[in-house]
This record gives C-alpha cells, sequence and structure tokens, in this order.
C-alpha cells in the first residue's frame, strides 16, 4: 500500500509550500500522487471549506465547527484517499485528524473523548503512516497567514481573527499529540528556510522511496 503522509501546523507555517514541492519531486520521480487538503479535496468538502474559513461566519460555535470539519474528513476520505490508494498512488494531505485535536479540542477547549470518538466514527482508526509537523512560533504564523490572506484576497481568515493566545493552545496541541506518537508525527522546525525544510522532508519521506534513497 503506497504511504499517506499529512502535513500539519498552525495556520501561516509554510506546510502548504512544503505539500507541494513534495508532490512535485515524487511526480518529477514517475510516483502517482493525490494531492489533498482539509477541508476540501472534494466538492463536498470544498463547500464546507467555503463555511469555515470565512470571515462572515464568525458565529459558528465549537461543536458545529467540528462537525463540518469531520462531515468534510468523511467525503474525503471515501472520495479521495481510500480510493486513491487502491489505484497505487501516494496520498499528501494538507492536514488531516490531527488538526481537529489542536484546533478544535486544544484551542476551542472541546472534549478531546468527544474528537476521538468522531475519529473513530469516520477514520475508524485510519491513520497517515507519517505526519510532518512544522512547528513555528504562533506570533509568526500568525503574521504570515494574515499577510498571505491581503495578498491573495481571499476570504479565508475566519482563524486568523483569533487571538494569540487562541494559537499557544493550538501549538501546545500539537506538540502534545506529536510527543504522545513519536514514530508518526515529526516536528520540523519551520523558522528554517523553504530549501531546507524541502531537503528534511526529502529525508524523512525516504524509507517509503524505493531503495530508500532521494
Amino acid at each position: 500500500m503506497p504511504p499517506f503522509i499529512s502535513f500539519e501546523g498552525l495556520d501561516g507555517c509554510g506546510k502548504t509550500t512544503q505539500v507541494k514541492l513534495l508532490a512535485d519531486y515524487l511526480t518529477q520521480r514517475d510516483i502517482q500522487v493525490a494531492l489533498l487538503r482539509e477541508p476540501g479535496g472534494t466538492p463536498v468538502g470544498e463547500s464546507i471549506r467555503t463555511l469555515l474559513l470565512s470571515s462572515r461566519n464568525r458565529g459558528l460555535l465549537p461543536l458545529s465547527e467540528l462537525l463540518l470539519y469531520y462531515a468534510a474528513r468523511n467525503q474525503n476520505l471515501h472520495r479521495q484517499i481510500v480510493p486513491a490508494q487502491a489505484e497505487g498512488k501516494w496520498v499528501l494531505c494538507d492536514r488531516f485528524a490531527d488538526a481537529s485535536a489542536a484546533y478544535q479540542g486544544y484551542g476551542r477547549g472541546l472534549d478531546l473523548s468527544l474528537v476521538e470518538t468522531l475519529d473513530h466514527m469516520v477514520n475508524g482508526g485510519r491513520k497517515p503512516d507519517l505526519t510532518l509537523l512544522i512547528d513555528i512560533e504562533p506570533a509568526l504564523s500568525l503574521a504570515r497567514a494574515r499577510d498571505r490572506n491581503r495578498r491573495t484576497g481571499l476570504d479565508e481568515g475566519r482563524f486568523e481573527a483569533e487571538s494569540l493566545s487562541f494559537f499557544h493552545r493550538v501549538r501546545q496541541g500539537y506538540l502534545q499529540i506529536a510527543a504522545r506518537e513519536p514514530s508518526r508525527v515529526r516536528v520540523l522546525n519551520g523558522s528554517r528556510t523553504i530549501e531546507e525544510l524541502h531537503q528534511e522532508v526529502l529525508g524523512l519521506i525516504s524509507t517509503f522511496l524505493p531503495g530508500g534513497q532521494v
């Protein structure tokens, strides 16, 4: 079975850039890739993404937010991830279930057992083979995310309106997840250059390549 690799981290940490660089690298080696994102990945998921990220929806309650994420994830898993792996494709996903534990569990303060219950219902215990967590100081990540939103003109700034303390809680959540599952979740220093991070990513995925060589 080809690997399922997720990229995690705070908004603005650089994960989207890194997942695209890895997809390009693998494609150049004639490896088939399914490049996905959450929320998103499917038509239904992309519609839910608009609801979740739009700054016009600031009245969205934490539990409603969590349920919408898992509705999108259910679509992504069964319409994209499982079929892609069955076709022999590597799956690279910009966020997966760890994001819900970090953002809605640790960040919003929802009961982590509730998040775990939903995760079991939707994912049935399925986890990525490797999760690359790009760790960065929340103040820097927030500044980057806000700058990106200004440059792109996309209305995806609902989370960027949150307080800095919210992102500190999310970061600590991610680091606690990594501490519990060190063999799956590998922490990368997000303050490094794009190329330095890319080379580190290649080193970490090398075990999945034929001969283990990048």
